[in-house]
């Protein structure tokens, strides 16, 4: 009698272990391999897994084992492909499964289309029309490499020299915002996808910045099959991008965070485009990090990656200074214009407030300062478009009463509800929290004290389009912000707009500061920038620098030598800030050294190494218990000192979130294998204690994460 098969498979649940299942090859009419996608029995119903194991014996009866039900029409997972993602659960503290099973789409987790899906994709690829080669010179967008300037080609010649289809090799490419990054990588991944089978992964940072990428790449390699994967695309459009991409048909994979872990067979190179932004970060489930994941990728298989930015992270220039990546610069913008003049505006000088007498009609009230509304006047008679950034949605962030304290907090989170104007979300103004999504009326009086004047304070992009539309009644004003993106029209309509010069002012949130190619925008203005500054994170400066050069960026693209250069302006109650000063300069590197030389003192990343434990509870002492608890069984196992610190459990910066009461522990090291041994430890001890990762005592919800971007 022939000896059984056995699978290990994963599921998507919190436990750290596979289960064994039977493979009937008759029945299922293939053998097994690791990396295939499969239906399981788990329970009362039924769960999609991967194939981690194959092997004649398990560690249970035979004849207690359930068998795989049946396997998906798709290629099994390749093996750099499985590497990638044990090494994401090892380093992130998660379960394989809860890692794996999430990058699959959607479509192809419904096992009961999986017959039809393969029909489906047999008769498109007996149906597939021959390509069509098209003329990259015709294309739009498209820079021939002989246009080049001379810094782009010195670093394209680099980037070509230093790159072995054998060896790892990282690069950071640092441009002035304007100096032709894009460009640059794409000719570099054109020398890369020669090879017909070669597969090429571009990342960004948000859904926003893909539509033009693509348009871009296309440009470049219009032959080539390109997958587009990210969650704003249909799950119809994600499944087939996927499935084009692991299948190795597609060659260049474009996406947002969740393309870093799509299984590639072919893959020869990466691009992080905008390698500094947070949004690389997932905030849940397996808490990755996309970029590093990508470096950890392209070191495993010994591929050439290029982290390209205007303001790199901390942690990724000190590793070019330091000589680990190759450090590559581009700093003069590529049509030769010149980077925007800064102007710092202090808010505390009466001269720049606006006053009675210099408004023109009485009654009118704007909340711009008074060199703002003259640079935007003079910007729009020179033809040109304005950016006036404030990074807060809604019409107003609070309501208050005028005749006693209470204001309009949410019921179910340590915030405010924001007040939006009616069209926004319905037809009435309502209030709006932007932390669990609940919804409101307006209340006609105040709850407490019963007094009908309530007032809106401070202001978001509603109001201040409102006072500009007033202010300039014939300028054409376009507000771009999740909330006017989730209307009919998209954000890549909206953008649209702007490209096409049917605009003259934009009001945003920082939606339009990320790497869009305005050919028209001659001012930006920065409002409520001071909001940023001061945090408990202390990555805040670095986001806010960063934030700052970026949307500066935004002016003065298109114009050509000796033209006049864009302005920004910017609003501060600080302008003797650090941030402010260094970019007065446009002096990105002394930032940068500036802030290592502040981290170094203080011994925070990249001189440490942190991790958090998350705890959320029906109340924030159950939470806070419940990680004192944990520290103190630290302190017991000798785990805790010795170049290894924990501290005291606090209350998360937003404390309560949908009625969940929310606190973390802080464990940082000046090791990081240290780190991973003590948060293994502290995993094990934790799923001793707990049902997948809620503890059995008090229902806990608990989980781990590694290299967190805000504390």
């Amino acid at each position: 009698m022939p000896s059984p098969i056995v699978v290990q498979v994963v599921v998507d649940k919190p436990l750290a272990q596979g289960f064994d299942y039977l493979w009937d090859k008759a029945g299922l009419g293939l053998d097994p391999q690791i990396g295939h996608v499969v239906e399981v029995p788990f329970g009362r119903s039924s769960l999609v897994g991967v194939v981690i194991k194959v092997s004649t014996h398990s560690d249970y009866e035979i004849d207690k084992l359930k068998a795989v039900t049946q396997v998906a029409p798709l290629p099994p997972m390749d093996p750099s492909a499985l590497r990638l993602m044990n090494f994401a659960s090892q380093y992130y503290i998660h379960g394989l499964g809860e890692t794996i099973i999430p990058t699959i789409p959607q479509m192809w987790k419904k096992p009961a289309s999986w017959e039809k899906l393969s029909n489906s994709f047999l008769d498109d690829e007996n149906k597939k029309p021959k390509k069509k080669e098209s003329e990259k010179k015709s294309a739009e967008g498209y820079v021939p490499e002989s246009e080049l300037n001379e810094a782009q080609q010195f670093a394209l010649k680099q980037m070509k020299d230093s790159c072995d289809q054998e060896k790892f090799h990282a690069a950071l490419l640092q441009g002035q915002t304007g100096s032709g990054k894009t460009a640059v990588f794409l000719h570099w991944l054109s020398t890369l996808l020669d090879d017909t089978k070669a597969q090429a992964l571009i990342l960004v940072p948000e859904i926003n910045l893909t539509p033009q990428l693509e348009r871009r790449v296309r440009a470049y390699f219009p032959e080539k099959k390109m997958a587009v994967l990210h969650s704003g695309v249909t799950e119809k459009k994600r499944g087939t991008a996927w499935y084009e991409a692991i299948t190795g048909e597609a060659q260049i994979i474009l996406g947002t965070r969740l393309a870093a872990l799509t299984p590639l067979p072919n893959l020869r190179a990466i691009v992080v485009d905008e390698e500094h932004d947070p949004s690389y970060k997932q905030q849940d489930g397996i808490r990755y990090s996309a970029r590093d994941l990508a470096i950890w990728r392209a070191h495993d298989i010994k591929i050439p990656i290029v982290l390209s930015s205007a303001t790199p992270s901390l942690e990724t220039w000190m590793a070019a200074k330091a000589g680990r990546y190759q450090h590559l610069r581009l700093d003069q913008r590529a049509q030769g214009a010149a980077l925007p003049n800064v102007h710092l505006l202090n808010l505390r000088d009466p001269q720049n407030q606006l006053s009675p007498g210099d408004k023109v009609k009485p009654g009118l009230h704007i909340s711009l300062s008074k060199p703002v509304v003259a640079a935007i006047q003079k910007n729009l008679n020179e033809s040109k478009q304005s950016l006036v950034l404030i990074n807060r949605r809604g019409y107003a962030p609070v309501l208050s009463c005028s005749a006693c304290p209470w204001l309009s907090k949410c019921h179910q989170c340590s915030s405010y509800m924001v007040m939006h104007k009616a069209g926004a979300l319905g037809g009435k103004p309502v209030l709006s929290c932007h932390h669990c999504g609940l919804v409101k009326g307006i209340p006609s009086h105040c709850p407490d004290c019963g007094n009908a004047d309530l007032k809106a304070l401070g202001q978001g992009t509603q109001k201040l389009e409102d006072a500009i539309e007033e202010w300039w009644p014939d300028a054409r004003v376009l507000r771009v912000d999740t909330d006017s993106s989730r209307k009919s029209k998209g954000a890549e309509e909206l953008f649209q707009e702007i490209h096409e010069g049917n605009v003259d002012i934009v009001v945003g949130t920082q939606m339009i500061a990320k790497g869009h190619d305005y050919q028209h925008v001659g001012l930006v203005a920065v409002l409520d920038s001071d909001g940023r500054l001061f945090s408990q994170d202390f990555r805040a400066a670095e986001r806010l620098f960063a934030q700052l050069v970026q949307v500066a960026g935004r002016a003065g693209r298109a114009n050509k030598n000796g033209e006049r250069s864009g302005d920004i302006y910017i609003e501060t109650q600080f302008p003797e800030s650090a941030v402010y000063q260094y970019l007065l300069r446009h002096d990105v590197d002394g930032f940068l050294a500036h802030l290592a030389g502040e981290r170094e003192e203080a011994k925070l990343p990249p001189f440490c190494y942190q991790a958090l434990v998350h705890a959320e509870a029906k109340s924030l002492d159950k939470a806070t218990r419940f990680l004192s608890k944990l520290k103190e069984r630290l302190q017991n196992q000798g785990l805790i000192g010795s170049g290894l610190k924990a501290y005291d459990p606090v209350p998360r910066s937003m404390m309560r979130v949908a009625g969940i009461e929310r606190a973390q522990l802080l464990i940082e090291s000046a090791d990081r294998k240290r780190l991973q041994t003590v948060l293994e430890a502290i995993d094990s001890d934790l799923r001793s204690q707990s049902q997948g990762r809620i503890s059995k005592e008090d229902r806990i919800r608990w989980l781990i994460e590694r290299d967190p971007v805000s504390i």
